[in-house]
């Protein structure tokens, strides 16, 4: 992989009809932020070729909406990304991405957080991602790396959602 993209799922309602985390939807809020994310990130160049995607309503919701805008090829629902460590999305990643191109995650926290501080930390990101990624990654957060030649990640963005005041 040539770009790792990781997206957490943007804000969902607290409980589901179901009774089942896995079964919670997005709330208003996190639809309009998926919206955005994906419209900003295409503004910005950013496109996948791969799309791992876990398979909570969450989160397959946050990909539908923000593919609205940000292109994508091949998708896959994961099971294995659903509330997954940091190890666990690296791995798949790597899998993924193993013929190139840009591999986009979205799934859950804390993994994504965790994986995001680990890659700035390993990839000596700017103190100024390192510290914001540390204090907090919210839904709807992204975080960008280029990958290179020695697969190393090296931060290329990390963006936040805008809050309505």
């Amino acid at each position: 992989m040539n770009r790792l993209i990781l997206l957490r799922h943007a804000k969902a309602e607290t409980e589901a009809a179901s009774g089942d985390d896995f079964d919670r939807p997005l709330a208003p809020r996190g639809r309009r932020e998926a919206k955005a994310m994906g419209a900003r990130l295409a503004a910005l160049g950013f496109k996948a070729d791969m799309a791992l995607v876990s398979p909570a309503l969450r989160t397959r919701e946050t990909f539908e909406i923000a593919a609205e805008s940000l292109a994508a090829g091949e998708v896959r629902f994961d099971p294995a990304l659903y509330n997954a460590e940091a190890k666990t999305i690296r791995r798949l990643a790597e899998i993924a991405g193993t013929g190139g191109g840009t591999v986009l995650v979205v799934a859950h926290n804390p993994g994504l957080q965790e994986l995001t501080v680990s890659l700035m930390r390993d990839g000596a990101a700017p103190a100024s991602f390192l510290a914001r990624a540390l204090r907090d990654f919210p839904p709807a957060a992204v975080a960008v790396f280029d990958i290179d030649a020695a697969g190393r990640a090296i931060a290329d963005g990390l963006f936040y959602p805008e809050r309505e005041a």
